[in-house]
């Protein structure tokens, strides 16, 4: 079995999905190849992976590779963990909204920043997949990079690679309401729909109670400060449904809370990430950390905790297909009558089983009208944001940032314009699709 990572040169993510795939017994007897087109950040993480490996004398094999091609052929399971444009794209896509009021908090979803990241991304996430198409037609793509839907939904439309997005939102959440009831996260259960960061506890049980009165009762969570989770306490009152994401990064694609100053203040916690271009700023300070950590690792100087720890899916998924010891996850797949009043081909996060013959999504049927009314006002703007990635439409990039609920807010449509016409020529490296006036 060959296991191809596109972006391990992100050493602490990819060190830790090493780590948890290595966890697993059953999957020990595999290549792991290791591709990025950093070669110092692909260096580290290839001396970490075969240091996991010689210390734990498994019989592993760790490739090491800038040729894309090259990792990709023969492939099994394809993990793809890319940031295109690094943080200096990143950068731009914060600061150049934010002149024009529009205050995003991580901004790799929705928004500007969403829009834009997808924009960079969608042309490469294609070539992947044309390139698994002639070099591992069969291999299983598990996406991780932001954002989640506009990507997974360009890649639907574009090609037939069999995938399927991952993101430890839906499982944090529910950790997040265990501690907040006074419960250990083993012991709850959770049906959970809607898209990617925007999905709603349908359902939360404790020990087989519904759990969702305790939440009710204690709006001011158990142990939690009350301004932890301001922004998903509020909406819970509001929509009757806890949500993922975390309070911060939520409240960047709903048009509530970030359009106002007085807004902010009420609602904002600096301890707790809901301020302005707050994950940035905690990448550009704890890089350089993360690198210290590794090289440290490398040496023996710190220990490698060896087993699963991160809690991602991506090793489960492939220890059940590998196994046919079943799992549940909530992937991002298509909506193919899944939610069905979300629009048709749109990217749903839905639960999912996955066994020896493939991953099974759940049918959810209607979300509350007022949960998908919230989802669809995401979903236009990552429909129109797929079709100005994949075809290179200026008026669709507007189109898409014009109808994002934030910035709709906070801008009209000439602010909207200017703003958009700024950030394509800032960003006119990263976007090859668009013909530069």
């Amino acid at each position: 079995m060959k296991i191809a990572m596109i972006g391990a040169g992100s050493v602490v993510f990819a060190r830790n999905l090493i780590l948890d795939i290595l966890s697993f017994p059953a999957l020990r007897d595999c290549t792991i190849s290791l591709m990025d087109i950093d070669p110092d950040r692909l260096d580290l993480i290839t001396q970490l992976a075969e240091k996991i490996v010689a210390d734990n004398n498994l019989s592993t094999v760790i490739e090491s590779t800038t040729d894309r091609e090259e990792c990709l052929e023969d492939a099994d399971y394809v993990i793809v963990m890319i940031q295109v444009g690094g943080l200096d794209a990143y950068k731009l896509d914060l600061e150049i909204p934010l002149k024009y009021g529009v205050d995003q908090c991580v901004g790799d979803t929705l928004g500007p920043g969403g829009v834009f990241r997808g924009l960079r991304s969608i042309p490469v996430m294609i070539d992947i997949c044309s390139d698994m198409e002639e070099l591992c037609p069969d291999a299983l793509l598990l996406n991780y990079s932001n954002p989640m839907a506009i990507n997974c939904w360009a890649m639907f439309t574009a090609t037939d690679i069999d995938m399927v997005g991952l993101c430890h939102g839906v499982p944090g959440t529910a950790g997040e309401m265990a501690r907040m009831i006074g419960a250990k996260p083993e012991e709850c259960t959770y049906w959970t729909a809607g898209i990617n960061h925007m999905a709603w506890f349908l359902d939360f049980r404790w020990k087989g109670e519904d759990a969702y009165p305790l939440l009710w009762q204690n709006r001011t969570p158990l142990g939690v400060p009350e301004a932890e989770e301001k922004y998903r306490l509020d909406m819970l009152k509001s929509y009757g449904y806890f949500m993922t994401e975390s309070s911060g990064h939520l409240s960047e694609y709903i048009p509530y809370y970030r359009k106002r100053k007085d807004l902010r203040d009420l609602f904002n916690n600096p301890d707790f990430g809901g301020e302005s271009l707050f994950y940035y700023r905690m990448c550009c300070e704890q890089r350089d950390k993360h690198y210290e950590e590794i090289r440290q690792q490398i040496a023996g100087q710190k220990d490698i905790p060896f087993g699963r720890h991160s809690g991602e899916y991506a090793s489960s998924i492939i220890h059940a297909l590998e196994t046919n010891e079943y799992f549940r996850f909530n992937g991002n797949v298509e909506n193919t009558g899944l939610i069905t009043n979300l629009r048709d081909g749109c990217c749903a996060e839905v639960p999912c089983f996955v066994d020896s013959l493939g991953i099974h999504p759940c049918y959810v049927g209607d979300l509350p009208p007022h949960c998908a009314a919230l989802c669809e006002s995401n979903v236009r703007v990552q429909e129109m944001a797929v079709e100005a990635g994949i075809l290179g439409d200026r008026d669709m990039a507007f189109s898409a940032v014009l109808a994002d609920p934030l910035t709709a807010a906070v801008c009209a449509p000439h602010e909207v314009r200017k703003m958009v016409d700024e950030m394509l020529e800032a960003q006119k490296e990263w976007l090859p699709q668009f013909e530069m006036e």
